[in-house]
């Protein structure tokens, strides 16, 4: 492989109008595609497997024409203190706005509060269900407009109105943060290179990158039913790794021309061997994120997909347009070490520019003495004469840092989670305080009598039951459909949605309908969003140990290929065990408990998302093995040398720690600028991966993984003669270039790469 990439790198290089005119059209391309492409429609979110989705199927089937999916609002009207909603002026404001909230050209119905029962106990809150014909998304802005409108006139009039439901759902803002993670970024590549224009490639490589990522999923939205989160964060992944892996190519392409190689074959030389590591940590991201394919949720499976082709975006980017536009810089780019002079200059003669560099450098030593050892190299001095001690404090650190995982609860966010400033939310806390908090989140039943001698009787005992068990406030009549053989009954918790005691009544009705059909015949489903997000989190919790020995299986396999070892896999294995452990303790420290939850804009705690845990198993999976291949490849291209294992993990630092330590700040500053999202979500998602990326880069690959190796010594590296000779020779060290450097490059080596 690394031949393969040396030539590569090289014919891009040489090429490089070419290459650069391929990826401007691609970015035109999917621009195009993107602008001229229609509004993205309803994102359906589908559990397919589960009883609330075989509920809502059958919704649909037996109750057609009334938009199961279609967008829904609770206008909530409390009245000013000391009246009540029953009053004559109240009253008829209330019912001014029912009817103006009726004349809307998307509106399927609006239920009025004084005829449906939906005033409160004690008559100071009353609230009027609208229901739309289409989704949120779909809706028209005019249509958001009037109902705003109303709601306003209605607060003209005296009454304190809010609007709940996701009618008013918004396409999440991921704030001004965002833009200070990259500037970060950028700060950080100019302190490492030392220069504007080797920063500067990096940051425009990714930003590219990215550009025909998320563009290409807005062109596909519409078609695919992607979801604004997905084009989000397909950006938050896409940048991050954009700028890592064109940073190691950058980087090595500097310590080349340090060597004193002709710019070109340096260009070749460093696609050959950080774009071999490129190569197999983008390919461990990849399978990390198709791989939520398996948990079979359509919306997780093409946020996945979506990411990792923008990841694989990234790897091509890095192996063809970065060394493309090094032939651009020219020598605005200089070697590792240098800001100019003798080093800076161009080697018109490889070999005896190296012979020259050579010769310039022991000079200098010469009259300076020795080059003083970088931070990496006495870190890593340190380590290995203190193994056991530095091993001990990150696993006994880490192993703290996980301990608020053990109370990790589950949910999806609803208004309940939403910022105090929003009317979503305070609709929330209105309906809670006059028809309890089990309101928000009312079970929707759907009885099934097809198969029933007597389908009256049915809904009736169904209905009986569910009055009879624990935790009910109220049960709705039952409501059958034109064909008298379903009927749906509307069942209010004594609890909110997010709580075990909703999570335990939900299984409670579920089994009484159990002996309900041995009875009649009639099958009982429960559905609604509060039981949807029940059986969401049941079904991730499921599929997270299948994902995870998938995922980590796989990237163990490929792994082994990589280093030509056993343990070291299994190190990089078990280190990203600890590090996403402790991640999760984080998030849960912070979002669920309230640590620190103002500094990070947290503004009401709860349960963590459903789907963070296996989200972040595929993510920082991916992630971790990227400092794990190239900072490993280091120390195993320098075993390979002839050097000793402690040595060789010196070595591996002295080359390898000021990169990897400036790509995890710039991955931590990309993820960490997400945390200004407006949608819960991203938020959490962006903390926990900027925390995940800080504990397995400085403390998992800095401090673990050296301390491992030292320990380990020569066995670290140990293969079964029968198992090297069964794997490939990816040659991720770039032994196989020496052949290539013998053989030069000749006229034909164009050629010669399309045959290869």
């Amino acid at each position: 492989m690394a031949t393969f990439l040396y030539k590569l790198g090289r014919l891009a290089f040489r090429r490089r109008h070419f290459v650069a005119l391929i990826w401007v059209a691609l970015l035109t391309l999917a621009g195009v595609g993107a602008a001229s492409a229609p509004p993205a429609g309803t994102t359906s979110f589908s559990i397919p497997g589960t009883e609330a989705q075989k509920a809502f199927d059958l919704l649909e089937q037996r109750f057609p024409g009334q938009s199961a999916d279609g967008a829904t609002a609770r206008v909530v009207f409390k009245a000013p203190s000391g009246e009540k909603m029953t009053d004559a002026g109240n009253k008829a404001t209330v019912e001014k706005t029912v009817d103006e909230l009726a004349d809307g050209s998307e509106v399927a119905s609006v239920a009025d509060p004084y005829t449906g029962k939906a005033v409160s106990k004690d008559g100071t809150i009353a609230y009027a269900s609208v229901r739309y014909d289409v989704s949120g998304m779909e809706l028209e802005e005019s249509t958001k407009h009037a109902l705003e409108d109303a709601a306003e006139q209605a607060r003209d009039a005296g009454l304190t109105v809010e609007v709940g439901g996701d009618a008013l759902q918004a396409v999440p803002e991921t704030g001004a943060t965002e833009i200070i993670g990259i500037a970060v970024a950028a700060v950080v590549l100019v302190i490492t290179f030392g220069s504007l224009v080797a920063a500067g490639l990096p940051l425009l490589t990714a930003l590219i990158g990215v550009g025909i990522g998320v563009s290409s999923i807005t062109a596909l939205a519409s078609a695919l039913e992607l979801g604004s989160t997905t084009s989000i964060l397909a950006m938050m992944i896409g940048l991050a790794v954009g700028i890592d892996y064109a940073l190691f190519i950058v980087s090595r392409y500097r310590a080349e021309l340090a060597e004193g190689r002709e710019r070109e074959d340096a260009a070749g030389r460093a696609v050959g061997t950080a774009g071999s590591a490129v190569v197999f940590a983008g390919l461990t991201v990849v399978i990390a994120l198709v791989g939520l394919a398996v948990v079979n949720i359509p919306m997780l499976t093409k946020m996945g997909i979506a990411a990792a082709g923008t990841v694989a975006i990234a790897v091509l980017i890095a192996l063809t347009l970065i060394p493309a536009l090094l032939g651009y810089a020219g020598r605005r780019v200089k070697p590792a070490g240098a800001k100019g002079g003798l080093l800076g200059r161009r080697r018109r003669d490889g070999k005896d520019g190296a012979e020259k560099a050579g010769a310039e450098k022991a000079g200098a030593e010469k009259e300076t003495g020795p080059a003083k050892a970088n931070l990496g190299t006495r870190w890593a001095s340190f380590v290995v004469r203190r193994p056991l001690a530095v091993l001990l404090l990150g696993v006994i650190g880490l192993g703290a840092a996980a301990i608020p995982a053990s109370d990790l609860e589950l949910g999806l966010p609803d208004d309940g989670s939403q910022p105090t400033s929003t009317t979503q939310r305070r609709a929330y806390d209105l309906l809670s305080e006059g028809f309890g908090p089990g309101f928000n989140g009312p079970l929707l039943v759907v009885v099934d009598a097809k198969g029933s001698d007597a389908p009256k009787d049915a809904f009736t005992q169904v209905s009986e039951e569910i009055k009879g068990l624990d935790g009910v406030v109220a049960v709705t009549p039952p409501a059958p459909n034109k064909g008298g053989d379903t009927a749906t009954i509307s069942v209010i918790p004594d609890s909110k949605p997010s709580s075990v005691q909703t999570e335990d009544l939900v299984h409670a009705i579920r089994d009484a309908g159990g002996d309900i059909k041995a009875d009649t015949g009639a099958e009982t489903l429960v559905t609604g969003s509060t039981a949807m997000n029940i059986d969401v989190s049941e079904k991730l919790n499921d599929a997270l140990l299948p994902y995870l020995v998938l995922v980590v299986g796989l990237a163990f396999l490929l792994l082994i290929v990589v280093f030509r070892s056993i343990l070291v896999p299994l190190k990089a294995a078990l280190g990203f065990l600890l590090s996403v452990m402790a991640a999760l303790g984080a998030v849960v420290a912070v979002f669920q408990w309230g640590w620190l939850s103002g500094l990070m804009g947290v503004e009401e705690t709860g349960p963590v998302m459903s789907m963070m845990p296996i989200f972040m198993v595929g993510v920082v999976f991916g992630l971790a093995m990227d400092y794990e291949v190239f900072l490993v490849t280091r120390m195993r291209e320098a075993y390979v040398h002839g050097e000793k294992p402690g040595q060789a993990v010196v070595t591996g630092f002295k080359h390898g720690a000021r990169v990897v330590t400036a790509a995890a700040v710039i991955m931590m500053a990309v993820f960490a600028g997400f945390i200004g999202s407006s949608e819960a979500m991203v938020k959490m998602i962006g903390f926990g991966l900027a925390i995940a990326v800080l504990f397995d880069a400085f403390v998992v690959r800095m401090a673990i993984v050296p301390a491992v190796l030292a320990l380990l010594g020569k066995k670290a590296w140990w293969l079964p003669k029968w198992l090297d000779r069964a794997l490939p020779n990816v040659d991720v060290e770039g032994e196989g270039l020496r052949t290539a450097d013998e053989r030069g490059s000749g006229p034909d080596e164009d050629r010669e790469l399309v045959r290869t």
